[in-house]
């Protein structure tokens, strides 16, 4: 049922518009990754679409003479060059080690050594990265200031145990973060190109590797493409698709059903693609623990569909999809429903989306690019008890990024039409979930379980779900009209994100 609340005034000074470092990004779409319209086959790992995030170290540090009499160094334990090579090598290493754990795409540059302002400043203006990592041994404030860039994200690493101790790891929250001039209080903050105390890490390598997942989430998210058949919406909220595009750069290419009628007209006078979606549709519910129970020619017209959803992803270089009036307006066009072609484009590794509410769809890609999984959109009900229902007709079967979950291939609910996914996800899987506000401000996020996969008289995938942390403030916080699943726990690196994009994230699973 479609909602058509009124949309309330929008207040366009509370949206952070596109920061230039989104702009930069934005001129790549979301997927460097082309759609394929010749293959689909569920043996190949899932692809990843995401662009590179580069990284460029930065060793900014200063080398102090002895002078008699007199303070003459400052803390620290690099004093020579040869302190400073060794230093080198052991960054290197320890970026390379990281790197090798990374599960997304990682380039880092050679580390660059700065002693000075001017050197620091060269490096800033250099174009081709992303994020500097600036190990702050020592050196002026002024030097450490000229680092960074407003227009990129950045982050700063410091030494307390993991090798010779840094300045930095003294004086950077009073002589970086906060203020401490002659007309300022010290203890006033001044986020210095934006940064604030969550920029900087300390000897910890995983919380590093964290940061960087949030930050090539951003990276990928922000003007990222996705293409909207029958044009885009957002449940109860007709601004959403506007907010989406001014806030975060959102590249929304309409089309329109006309054109998709055309493409299925050619196809089905096209034997040979008639047979290969036959084929799949063979070999789809050939995968073990796959069970029919609708029309196996359902199944095939859904191959077909599928096939036409990938043309229109490689044509646009996007690789995100999402389809309005999904429920009615496809079904005597393409004489199956569109469950199973968005169901089997997030399993391949890009994004798909079912009524093309923007409410909901930011959450999803960046959600996807900080997990590298694919994600459920889904209907949420009364959270109660500790835990909550959350059902949809499109659940991916590969939510753990690998293998393929069991299910029964059913119709539709609301229409008992078609060829529908019903996923039943292994007890005890772990999830992070997204509870996005309309107004793109706010979102709720919570971890849980999966307690079981009932079979209500609702959307086909299903799950009653537990809910970490305290329930009923979920329940007064509870957002949006659908919510936004991956398998795993990714809110450390949502609450790192999120204000990336000028987003609050309340994370009521997390223990005070």
């Amino acid at each position: 049922m479609c909602c058509s609340c009124s949309l309330s005034g929008l207040n366009r000074r509370e949206f952070l518009g596109v920061s230039a470092m989104g702009v930069a990004g934005a001129a790549l779409a979301l997927g460097t990754t082309k759609a394929s319209t010749t293959d689909w086959n569920p043996e190949k790992p899932m692809i990843r679409t995401g662009k590179p995030l580069r990284i460029q170290p930065v060793l900014l540090y200063s080398i102090s003479k002895r002078q008699e009499q007199t303070s003459w160094r400052p803390w620290g334990g690099l004093h020579t060059e040869a302190d400073i090579a060794e230093e080198v090598n052991r960054i290197s290493s320890e970026l390379a080690a990281m790197q090798r754990k990374a599960e997304f795409e990682l380039e880092i540059r050679p580390l660059v050594k700065v002693r000075s302002v001017e050197e620091a400043q060269k490096v800033r203006e250099t174009a081709d990265y992303d994020v500097p990592i600036v190990y702050a041994a020592s050196g002026w404030t002024t030097a450490l200031e000229a680092c960074f860039s407003e227009k990129r994200n950045n982050l700063i690493f410091l030494r307390h145990r993991s090798g010779p101790i840094y300045l930095w790891y003294e004086i950077v929250h009073n002589r970086f973060l906060r203020q401490g001039n002659e007309t300022e209080d010290l203890d006033e903050y001044r986020y210095p190109s934006g940064m604030t105390i969550h920029d900087v890490v300390v000897d910890d390598y995983d919380e590093m590797l964290s940061k960087l997942r949030g930050l090539y989430g951003v990276h990928n998210f922000i003007g990222s493409k996705i293409v909207a058949l029958g044009g885009s919406s957002g449940w109860c909220h007709p601004g959403a698709p506007e907010i989406a595009r001014t806030k975060f750069g959102l590249d929304i290419i309409n089309v329109d059903y006309e054109d998709l009628a055309q493409r299925i007209k050619f196809a089905r006078a096209d034997s040979d693609r008639l047979k290969r979606a036959q084929h799949w549709a063979q070999h789809y519910l050939n995968l073990p623990d796959t069970l029919l129970h609708t029309d196996q020619q359902f199944v095939s017209n859904a191959f077909l569909l599928y096939d036409i959803f990938k043309e229109y992803l490689a044509e646009n270089n996007a690789a995100a999809f999402t389809i309005q009036a999904c429920m009615g307006t496809v079904m005597p066009i393409s004489e199956t429903t569109a469950c199973l072609p968005l169901s089997l484009l997030n399993d391949e590794g890009y994004l798909a989306f079912c009524e093309s509410d923007f409410n909901v769809i930011p959450s999803g890609i960046l959600l996807h690019y900080i997990s590298g999984k694919p994600v459920f959109l889904n209907d949420p009900t009364f959270p109660h008890h500790g835990m909550v229902t959350v059902a949809h007709c499109t659940a991916p079967r590969r939510m753990d990024g690998q293998k393929y979950a069991a299910a029964r291939v059913v119709t539709h609910f609301e229409s008992d039409y078609g060829a529908t996914p019903k996923v039943e996800l292994p007890i005890e899987t772990p999830f992070t979930m997204v509870c996005p506000d309309a107004g793109q401000k706010a979102w709720v996020g919570f971890t849980g379980r999966i307690e079981a996969n009932p079979f209500y008289d609702i959307c086909r995938s299903q799950y009653d779900v537990s809910i970490d942390g305290d329930w009923e403030k979920l329940l007064q916080d509870h957002r949006g009209f659908h919510w936004m699943m991956a398998v795993g726990d990714y809110t450390q690196e949502m609450a790192y994100a999120c204000p990336k994009i000028g987003i609050n994230w309340n994370n009521v699973s997390k223990v005070a």
